[in-house]
């Protein structure tokens, strides 16, 4: 038998794309699925955005580009953050990526070995914790709770650091929570790393123009002393419903610019040009069709936690950021794995157990606020009568 490498059998997945090809097949077998489980924009991608990927490939934009990106579209990065943040930043210090993953799998890449620690939260993105696995380095869990409105505790987090930490993944707004991380804990943890000034971090801020209720989201970047090791992570996604364009960026310190270029030509040579073209437009455009998406997703969030404390043996925090709620089921009697498979197979509701992001998120499951609000609500009622009408299971 051919033998592969080891390190495959500690990839771990996105179990939110499995769930979303589970609800495509129970669609296709002519079954009625609300699907509160993908992270995308239920939007189109603005319409100006479109067209200035398609001039770009009539103008005959089809060749290779630089591999950190073309000059122009990584100039207007440079201005959006300016405009966005207040900060300066070098176009020499972006470097565009086929989304945002690229950027997380490059950072873990370059601090990982054999006993090397990287901090990443729990619950969050699993790529965090399946890029680390596969690394070689030790994840070590970063506890994200329910009683700190899912934001990040600095004193947990700097009680974390050993010798061996590496690099610290930071993620505010967040995927799976919707929390906010407040600007005194952002504060207080920058404090707290002069005393660690060999430890990189990655914060990955991609919903960082989705915050609500005046919540304030402070960017690592602002903080001038420590741009020597910072890597931002942003992108298109989110806030311009472009998934399925894949384009992101990092902003990167000089010092590894010339490493992650490289891991980028061995990996995917480039961006595919005419995505970069819309992207410009994207940032250089009118800005209203942010704002008609961000409004969406506040009168649905809100809506959201509004319901489902409704809903018996649920209570839901309400979230202040990104376009996810972190209900806790543990009242009613369910295991957040059975209850997400029930849901989708009995109820017609696709939702992701809270779990599939960490083992801190056992109790919970993540639903997605990117759905119309009268499929939302249809989703919560079918919620409600099924776990009324039914009782607790549990796998295995």
């Amino acid at each position: 038998m051919v033998k592969l490498a080891q390190n495959l059998s500690r990839l771990g997945d996105e179990n939110a794309f499995a769930v979303l090809a589970r609800a495509a097949e129970l669609v296709a077998e002519g079954r009625d699925i609300i699907n509160l489980g993908i992270g995308q924009p239920d939007f189109p991608t603005p319409p100006h955005i479109v067209e200035a990927a398609i001039k770009a490939l009539r103008d005959g934009h089809h060749g290779y580009t630089p591999a950190t990106g073309i000059p122009p579209l990584r100039e207007a990065v440079a201005a959006d953050i300016h405009r966005r943040l207040g900060v300066e930043v070098d176009p020499g210090h972006i470097v565009v990526m086929p989304g945002g993953k690229p950027t997380m799998f490059f950072s873990i890449l370059m601090f990982a070995e054999k006993g090397a620690e990287i901090i990443c939260p729990d619950p969050g993105f699993p790529i965090y914790r399946s890029v680390i696995d596969y690394s070689d380095a030790t994840a070590v869990p970063l506890p994200i709770r329910e009683e700190n409105a899912f934001g990040f505790s600095a004193d947990d987090l700097l009680g974390l650091i050993t010798p061996a930490t590496r690099l610290i993944i930071l993620n505010s707004p967040a995927n799976p929570t919707g929390g906010v991380t407040p600007a005194q804990e952002i504060d207080k943890l920058v404090k707290g790393l002069e005393a660690w000034p060999d430890v990189a971090i990655l914060s990955d801020e991609i919903y960082g123009q989705m915050t609500y209720d005046g919540q304030e989201h402070k960017s690592l970047l602002t903080f001038e002393h420590l741009r020597d090791r910072v890597i931002l992570l942003d992108g298109w996604s989110k806030t311009y419903a472009m998934t399925g364009w894949r384009l992101g960026y990092g902003v990167w310190p000089e010092a590894w610019l010339d490493h992650v270029r490289r891991l980028a030509v061995n990996c995917h040579s480039c961006v595919n040009a005419s995505a970069q073209f819309a992207g410009i437009a994207a940032l250089e455009g009118p800005q209203d069709c942010v704002g008609e998406m961000v409004s969406a997703f506040d009168e649905r969030r809100a809506f959201v936690a509004e319901r489902l404390n409704k809903v018996g043996g649920i209570r839901c925090a309400v979230p202040k950021g990104a376009f996810y709620a972190f209900p806790n089921i543990t009242g009613t009697g369910w295991d957040e794995r059975s209850l997400a498979s029930a849901l989708l197979e009995e109820a017609g509701v696709a939702v992701i157990a809270g779990t599939d992001f960490g083992n801190y998120g056992a109790g919970f499951l993540r639903l997605s606020c990117a759905n119309s609000l009268d499929n939302i609500a249809a989703a919560i009622d079918r919620m409600e009568s099924f776990l009324a009408e039914n009782e607790p299971r549990h796998n295995g």
